[in-house]
């Protein structure tokens, strides 16, 4: 267990109680937040700091959006929930808009990243009987090495980390993997008729910020037509203007069979997920196959709308594109021997840690949080930088010269 690296006593009582009552499924950074706006997070004490996390790119509209948290307030005290035993006014309202927005024909709403997967793959099983002919019981999916999209039983028996797997066994069948960023494999796989699918980040988020070669997006799309299995997208992390266009398959110009969204489709205020896709794929699930109790509530419905909305007034992948340029050039002129690689795209950005002590990506972030800007450690050695997508240049730059502050920390 790492120290504490002296937090006060007021944050400590917190982490205390968290230590005794609940689960230990998480290792934070030891901060305790109560307050947030904008690209900045508030401690119990008062002090502010840059967030370079956003909530695992949860709060791309920044904390607390007046327009997001307007409308979160405004629908809460009118309705929230009602289950899809009965219609709401908002659904059909909701689903318009979201397909319209991304150009399919019709969604299924969920509430979390994971849900959207499991549906994901549900309708591409489901197409692959109805459509493909495949033989019942015999669909495959293909999912890409190094993906994350979630910690359910289907989610970790895709999973090649060990930490996400081992130990939860039995494992789902009629999974199977190949490298990121490798078309050829990825076509020895599609060869075999059983495939309904293959599963894959754009950018791979939770490895690191794993970004493949110019083209393969285009080349997984060209594979999947001439194999006759689906693309799914998960662009749960990937999208909503975080990487510098709205989705990050439209730096290819390519368009997946399935899109998975979730995370900054509510601003960070609620769970909540879509699955998009075309009738061919959507209406091989009938009534009662596939559910969930708050999936497509009013107030997800209201706040995803809103949520949708500002991400175009306010031109938010257009600034995340000119400000992850600037971010990943100020970071190469640090010149830090601790810094092995730069890498990302729009605001989805990760260093590589160059040094030979392992927990030293853990020690750097207690010194960024120390001087005012919280981050965290992914796979050892890398640590993520994605600020909420209104950040200015500015607040790049002084974000910057912490990071570069705190590199100097480091012997």
């Amino acid at each position: 267990m790492h120290t504490n690296h002296d937090v006060s006593a007021n944050a400590a009582k917190y982490l205390e109680l968290e230590d005794k009552f609940g689960a230990h499924n998480y290792h934070p950074i030891p901060v305790v937040l109560e307050k947030g706006e904008g690209v900045f997070l508030f401690d119990v004490d008062g002090k502010r700091y840059f967030d370079f996390l956003s909530g695992y790119s949860a709060v791309n509209q920044g904390h607390c959006h007046p327009a997001i948290v307007k409308t979160l307030q405004e629908q809460a005290a009118r309705l929230t929930l009602t289950s899809r035993a009965f219609h709401n006014n908002l659904l059909g309202e909701y689903e318009a808009y979201i397909s319209a927005y991304f150009g399919y024909d019709k969604v299924l709403p969920m509430n979390t990243g994971v849900e959207g997967g499991e549906t994901a793959i549900k309708l591409a099983r489901r197409w692959g009987y109805n459509v493909k002919g495949i033989e019942e019981n015999k669909a495959k999916i293909i999912f890409a090495e190094g993906n994350f999209w979630g910690r359910t039983l289907a989610a970790i028996s895709s999973s090649t980390d060990p930490s996400s797997f081992k130990g939860f066994g039995p494992y789902m069948p009629g999974f199977e993997l190949v490298p990121y960023n490798d078309l050829t494999a990825l076509e020895n796989q599609l060869k075999d008729a059983n495939v309904a699918a293959f599963m894959v980040e754009p950018i791979q988020g939770e490895a690191g910020v794993v970004l493949p070669d110019d083209g393969y997006l285009k080349g997984v799309r060209d594979l999947c037509t001439k194999y006759n299995v689906l693309f799914i997208a998960d662009e749960i992390q990937t999208g909503l203007a975080r990487t510098g266009k709205m989705l990050a398959c439209d730096h290819e110009g390519v368009r997946p069979d399935i899109l998975i969204l979730g995370k900054a489709l509510s601003g960070g205020t609620l769970p909540i997920s879509a699955v998009l896709a075309d009738d061919i794929v959507m209406m091989q699930i009938k009534p009662g196959e596939h559910g969930s109790t708050y999936g497509g509530n009013p107030l997800a419905c209201a706040v995803a709308i809103k949520s949708l909305e500002v991400l175009k007034s306010e031109k938010m992948a257009e600034n995340a594109e000119a400000m992850g340029v600037l971010l990943r050039a100020e970071l190469e002129k640090l010149n830090s021997p601790f810094i092995k690689l730069v890498r990302g795209r729009g605001l989805l950005n990760a260093i590589v840690i160059n040094h030979k002590d392992p927990e030293v990506s853990w020690e750097l972030c207690l010194h960024l949080r120390d001087l005012g800007l919280l981050a965290k450690p992914t796979h050892g050695d890398k640590i993520r930088f994605a600020p909420p997508l209104i950040i200015t240049e500015s607040q790049i730059k002084e974000a910057v010269s912490i990071i570069g502050e705190a590199l100097k920390r480091l012997s």
